[in-house]
Order: C-alpha cells, then structure tokens, then sequence
C-alpha cells in the first residue's frame, strides 16, 4: 500500500414562550431602583492564520460556499463562546485575501496566485460582514515585508517578485523572498496597502506580528543579504550603524503608519504582537531567550514607549511557571515600559499538549492577566485551531473566565466623547419582549448593548453596529429555587419562573465609549402570562434524575488524536475501522466525532458483519453502503479476505485503526 500509513486511535432553562401569539403592550418605564447594570470589559480575540492554509480556508481551492461555509463555522465557534475580535490575515506576503489593486489575489484561497474566486466574491468583506453581525470586531492582519513564501506556490507574474524585483531579495531557503525594508519604495508600498484598506473596508483595527527583518532560519543563519542598499546608504553619508540603519528603516514605517491611520480613521486601532522577549535579561529574570531587537532590528520596546500603537500584544508564549521566559514576570516588565498607557493584550499559546493542560494554562493566564491589567484586561490566542480542534479547551474558556459577555476596553487617548444615546421602543409578543432602537448618528455607533434583568441578576447582549433590535424571553425557568424544591411543593408559577423587570439599551462608539444608561422598569406583565406550568416541571424534574456523565478518567484515543494530533490527518483522506462501542468522552461514536472536526475528512468506514453502529442500524450487506447518519461508505471486514481489499484502499490515504473497542481486534480483523 504505497502512500498509505495506519495510526492507532487510542483507546436558565431554554427559553420559555409564552402560549398564543397575540401581541400584548406592556409598558416600559423608568426604573429607580437597584444599581445601573455595566458591561464588562475585556479583549478576547484569536489569530486566524491564512498563510498557508493554516486556519482558513482549510486548503486552497475550496469552492465559495465551502470557503463562506468554513469561515461562518470560525466565527460562530467565537460568538458562542464570548470572544468579541477576530484578527483575520489579509495579507500573507504581497498578496491578497480581498480585491486589491496592489497585490494579487492570494494562491491559499483558489490554488493560483492572482485568480479571482468564481463565482466572484470578496473574502475580506464577506468576513467583516460576518463579523460584525456577531457583534466581533475584526482587525485585519498583515505582514509587512514577506514577498512570498514557500506554501504559497511557484512565483508567477502576478507576484511582486517579478513586477517589482527592485524591492524583494531572495532568502536562501527555496522560494523565500523578502522586500528590503530599509528601501523607501518597500516602505511606500506597504503604507499604501495598508491606507488602501483602511480607506475602502469598514475596519476595526490594522494588525501585525513579529515579522519585521526575517527569522535568521529563513537565510540559513546568514546575514540579511542588503549589501546594496546598505552602501547606498553609506555612500549618501549615512552615519549609523548597519543593526541601527535597519531598525530605523522599521521604527520610521510603524510611527508613519500609526499616524496616516488615525489621520485617515482615527478609529481604527493599530495592533502590533512583536516577539515576546525584547532582549535577554530585560527584566534580569529572564535569563535567555531570542534576541528580536538584535536579529529582528525590531525595536519594540520603543514602539511602546512612544505610543506608536493602540494595543501591544507581546506574544508570550510560555508557560507561567517557565521560570527563564516567565509568563507573569515579562507581561510585568511590559507593563513598566507601556508610558504612554496604550491597551497591553498579550498574545497567548494555547496549542500545549496533551489539551488538558491546555484549558489549564489558557485559563490561568487569562486570570493572570486580569490581575496584572485589571483597568484593560484582555489577550489574543495563538490561534483559533486549538479552539476549533479541543472542545475541553473552550469548555474551559468559556464556562470560566468568558462566561459573560464583554465590551472591548475603550481608547480615552483618541476620544473620550460619549456617544447619544438610542431612543428605545418594546413591546411584548410570543412570550418575548421585542426591543428595537434608532440613533441620531448612526455613524457614531460601533456596537449596541441591551441590558435585561430577572431578579437581582443583569445580563447583556452585545450587537454590531447593523443590529437595531433584540428579543429578550418574558420569563426564564428559576432553577435556583426548583433545583431545592421538591416537584409536589412547586404550586405556582411565581416560584417556576422569574420574570423579566428592568431592561436598558446603551450606544457604544467606535472608541469603545458607551452612552448614558437608562434603566427602564417592564411593568405590566404578570405570572399569569406565564407558560403552562406542568410540562416545564416535569422537564427540569426529569432532567435532575437523569445524572450526568461521570468525569472520564482516561482520555480516549479520538480525543487524543483530535486534541493533539490532529495534524497527522489534515488534508488526508482518513479511513477508519471502528466498532459500535469506539466512542469519546462525550460518548458520541469515533465516527461522528471525525466527522464533524473541521479539517478531518473521513471518507470510508471498516467494520465487522454486524456494521459500525450496532443492531440499530443492521448488517453491512455490500461494501459500500452508506452510513446512515453520515453518509460514509461502510465496507465488512468479514469474508473473502477477512482484510481491506485493495479497491476500498485507492480512495484512502490514512487508515485508523480503533483499539479502544470491547476486545482484540486481532481476534476479529486480519
């Protein structure tokens, strides 16, 4: 079986509607009781890295709806679990995920550098629109000096290799180019992608990372190779040294850059997310590390200290207690050097193996940074792929620390101003409130927050700036007062249900400032307007004695494979053999767990006579018949050759094989 390999897989109720559909007016007033709600403030943000295909799209070539399809996916997988930015890669090197006239359209969306998607569409544009009708930011991520990369296919004539070779110097790893970032034609260049997006894309933020002058890996550990222009330069009288003269080069661009975008959009945030360390011993704790400031030439210290940007991101990528490169001691030391008070967010790691100690770290550094920063918290996470491919991971995040909604910190050094506030009208149908709202200046909106209170207790909703109305239910299930109650002492609906009181509605600008907050007392509305009682206590009763599943004290294999291999199957065609008992932690089959994670396909099942899903679903009568959940062919391992035939093994490239099922399965398969 030339090409193929095997790989052992080891082993508030809903809300409640109220019955009928009549609309009913219930008035809506001034509530002077109880304290003002506020939202909380925090950047929660991950990477989405497109340079080759590492997060979106899964690999070049998909069609439009595969593309919209994967990256919608990305984005509710954010909105569900209260993440409020996406830091979306726009420009992997000189090329483009939007319609440019600059730079060509890039190989990682169709397969060619240059070629349009067909049928024609924007991915940029479609990803801000999806973005902010999920109320997420989105920042758009560039990289400022890579011309082309070796995942990004051959050079063509589109690329700026060879429309602008005056710029770009060849690396010595194959097919690795860079521009010359000390040429003012580079420097040119870049601006002006960067201003061409601010200027034509609703934006929230311009972004970029750590690659300035290339990694010394990239040149095989030779000097960046800008003889030419470090002659011209001496020739022109210049006095510096080389390591200076480059640094200056990247110091002139990044303080540019930040005040053509705020002359421009002075909304529009500047992100920069250098490497973590600026050099050794700064702080003297960190006792080692890469030197960005000698081998980068990026200054980054300085970019902070001057206020070159609206949010710092250092990429912090180690563990808390990694005592030469400490997680808390470094966000400290920047922390010191942030004079001029700008957001310091650090990018944060959260791929460790196995992902148990993942959802640990994460959410401990999260915690840290929240003590470290409490007047603007936030981080970004490297990337969203360990979000997507470990659903402990984000069952941590977001059952802990992101449990509730947050707005992003406010910018007061770019403006302070509030926005008016929205003029609100209710009113109550289908068991619900329905809020809308208008603004005077629509323009001046980024996002609306919708307060609701039962109880004691105030929630919130945030919206995009294209969202002018919400539903909020008139009743909820009080499952604090039932969960200690016995089901024969619950009598009425006042001790079932909690009923909506107070509801307020604040604007909230592009610079993060949010209007006055009316509170507004819901009056009117009364427990006999709630649900039937008996069919929501018989389901929560019935839900109490139904136990949960127990803690699994094992990890099985397709969790393992999934939380932490992942990549062994990515982009493969994956077959599995499986039986009826092969199931994960959350007792859901192998097989629905492989296909419903993004970036596995699963293409064929293996099982004994009796199928893969047991005396539900019958025999396997005929290699082939499909699954009838998934629609993966299923072929026997019974008869003939008691083995894969060789025709089933030419559509695979990855067999699995699943060990964790009752038995040996050398008692069953050959």
């Amino acid at each position: 079986m030339a090409g193929k390999f095997l790989l052992p897989v080891f082993s508030f109720l809903m809300v409640i509607a109220i019955a009928g559909c009549a609309t009913t007016k219930k008035s809506v007033t001034g509530d002077p009781s109880g304290r003002t709600p506020s939202a909380e403030r925090e950047f929660r943000a991950a990477w989405v890295a497109t340079v080759a295909n590492i997060n979106w799209p899964s690999k070049p070539g998909l069609s439009v709806d595969e593309q919209k399809s994967e990256a919608m996916a990305l984005l509710d997988l954010l909105h569900k679990n209260n993440f409020n930015a996406v830091i979306f890669q726009v420009r992997p090197h000189c090329d483009a995920m939007y319609r440019s006239d600059l730079e060509p359209w890039s190989y990682y969306l169709t397969g060619e550098q240059g070629l349009a998607p067909d049928p024609y569409y924007d991915p940029l544009q479609f990803w801000i629109d999806e973005a902010h009708a999920r109320g997420i930011e989105l920042h758009a991520w560039l990289n400022p000096y890579r011309a082309h990369h070796p995942a990004g296919g051959p050079v063509t004539d589109a690329s700026i290799v060879r429309k602008r070779p005056d710029l770009v110097l060849k690396l010595e790893v194959e097919n690795y180019w860079w521009m010359d970032p000390a040429l003012q034609g580079t420097q040119d260049h870049s601006y002006n992608v960067v201003m061409d997006l601010v200027r034509r894309y609703d934006l929230d933020g311009i972004h970029f990372d750590d690659y300035f002058y290339p990694y010394p890996d990239y040149n095989n550990f030779k000097d960046f190779p800008d003889d030419r222009s470090w002659q011209a330069y001496q020739a022109s009288g210049g006095k510096l040294s080389r390591s200076d003269w480059r640094r200056e080069a990247v110091n002139t661009f990044i303080e540019r850059l930040y005040k053509g975008i705020k002359a421009e959009k002075p909304w529009v945030k500047f992100g920069l997310s250098p490497f973590g360390i600026w050099q050794p011993n700064n702080p003297p704790a960190i006792g080692g590390g890469f030197n960005q400031h000698e081998t980068l030439y990026a200054d980054a210290k300085l970019w902070l200290n001057k206020g070159w940007i609206d949010y710092y991101s250092p990429q912090l990528y180690w563990p808390i207690n990694q005592i030469a490169q400490s997680f808390p001691v470094l966000l400290g030391w920047w922390k010191d050097e942030n004079l001029k008070g700008r957001h310091l967010w650090p990018g944060i790691s959260i791929g460790l193996s196995p992902a148990s100690r993942a959802a640990d770290e994460t959410v401990n550094q999260i915690m840290v940074t929240r003590g470290l920063l409490p007047e603007s918290p936030g981080v970004i996470h490297w990337s969203i792929g360990p979000l997507v491919n470990s659903p402990g991971l984000v069952k941590a995040v977001a059952d802990g620390p992101y449990r509730r909604p947050a707005l992003v910190p406010a910018m007061p050094w770019l403006d302070a101003r509030a926005p008016a506030a929205p003029t609100v009208t209710t009113k109550t149908a289908d068991g619900n409130l329905h809020i809308s709202w208008t603004h005077p200046d629509p323009s001046d909106v980024g996002r609306t927050v919708v307060y609701y209170r039962y109880g004691s207790q105030w929630n919130q909703n945030i919206h995009g700036n294209n969202v002018t109305k919400d539903e909020i239910p008139a009743f909820i299930v009080n499952r604090t007062l039932l969960s200690r109650t016995r089901r024969e002492n619950v009598k009425s609906a006042d001790q079932a249900f909690q009923k909506l009181d107070s509801i307020a509605v604040s604007a909230v600008d592009r610079f993060g400032n949010e209007s006055v907050i009316s509170k507004m007392a819901v009056t009117g509305l009364t427990f006999a307007d709630a649900p039937a009682l008996e069919p929501v206590l018989a389901e929560f009763y019935d839900g109490m004695r139904r136990p949960p599943l127990p803690v699994p004290a094992v990890t099985p294999g397709v969790n393992v494979l999934v939380d932490d291999h992942l990549d062994l199957i990515r982009g493969k065609r994956v077959g599995l053999i499986t039986n009826p008992s092969a199931v994960g932690t959350d007792m859901r089959s192998t097989i629905d767990i492989l296909a419903t994670t993004q970036g596995v396909n699963l293409v064929a099942l293996f099982g004994a006579e009796h199928g893969v899903r047991g005396a539900q679903h019958g025999r396997i009568f005929s290699g082939g018949d499909k699954d009838p959940v998934t629609g993966i062919p299923v072929y026997s391992l019974y008869g003939d050759s008691w083995a894969p035939k060789r025709e089933w093994l030419d559509s695979i490239d990855v067999m699995l094989f699943d060990i964790q099922g009752v038995g040996s399965a050398w008692y069953t398969f050959k």
